[in-house]
């Protein structure tokens, strides 16, 4: 299985050459198994979710970081359009 990000994406996320640690982690056992028996990389699986959801809780935190200055900015362009509408030909 293949990420579904792109490299560079992951890249901005994470330093892919830093070094593996071990880790204990623990799993419902029938999950475990049928991962076991579908031949799932566990820690690619890992990897690739927590990149997931680091991503989206920095999204969640960026949006909720910039609530006011978005909130802001649309009720501007309710009232006033967005730059350039005046000179628009289409």
């Amino acid at each position: 299985m293949t990420s579904k990000l792109p490299a560079a994406t992951a890249a901005q996320i994470f330093d892919a050459s830093a070094p593996k640690r071990p880790t204990n982690v623990s799993v419902n056992a029938d999950l475990l198994r049928q991962a076991r028996e579908l031949n799932i990389n566990l820690s690619q699986a890992l990897e690739e979710r927590l990149i997931e959801r680091i991503l989206t809780e920095r999204q969640r935190r960026w949006l909720d970081e910039n609530k006011v200055a978005i909130e802001d900015y649309n009720r501007r362009v309710e009232l006033e359009g967005v730059f350039g509408d005046d000179l628009r030909q289409f």
